[in-house]
């Protein structure tokens, strides 16, 4: 009996390591296997980002998020609050589980996670069985890339590119934090 199997080229490029720009809800983003250290080190390279700064996690579900965040640890007195503006474009820092590497959480002891309602991260997360890094894709300093050819002059050959759409949001998602509720990132 003969197996056929079909490769899926994103699923291939993912797990080599790949850098991948993405259209979000309102610029392209920067993504990768969050588990790979050399892709994540690779990314933080190319968009000349210091590794204690942190990335954000963007997933198709709460439940791709679990090996990273420690869900015992998020108050009872937000839980409401963070799982009731999923999906949607606010990035919440939650506690890290203990195995959470340093390449995603910089010096911090939260990390930065989303659960995207976007068409395309969706089948990105579902396709790869896990969340992906997802930073703007810009170099630091410059502003995020709002289409594919933004995207070509700021990385050129080095990333590849997942055709979409951008989601019509007017700016990057709201962060903030798990514990105490506050606005880091507002705009």
């Amino acid at each position: 009996m003969t197996s056929h199997h079909i490769e899926d080229p994103f699923l291939l490029d993912f797990l080599a390591g790949k850098i991948f720009a993405y259209p979000t809800e309102a610029v392209y983003g920067l993504g990768c296997d969050p588990d790979n250290e050399q892709a994540v080190l690779k990314l933080l390279a190319l968009k000349q980002r210091d590794v204690k700064k942190g990335l954000i996690l963007v997933a198709d579900n709460y439940s791709q998020l679990l090996p990273y965040v420690d869900d015992s640890a998020i108050k009872m007195t937000k839980r409401t609050e963070i799982f009731s503006s999923w999906p949607g474009p606010i990035t919440w820092l939650l506690p890290k589980a203990k195995n959470t590497p340093a390449w995603l959480t910089g010096a911090s002891d939260f990390i930065a996670v989303r659960v995207s309602a976007h068409p395309v991260i969706k089948d990105l997360c579902v396709r790869a069985n896990k969340p992906l890094v997802s930073t703007s894709a810009n170099t630091t300093g410059h502003s995020a890339a709002m289409s594919v050819s933004q995207v070509q002059t700021y990385f050129s050959n080095q990333v590849v590119v997942v055709d979409g759409s951008l989601g019509g949001a007017q700016s990057p998602s709201k962060i903030r934090h798990g514990h105490s509720g506050q606005t880091i990132r507002d705009n």
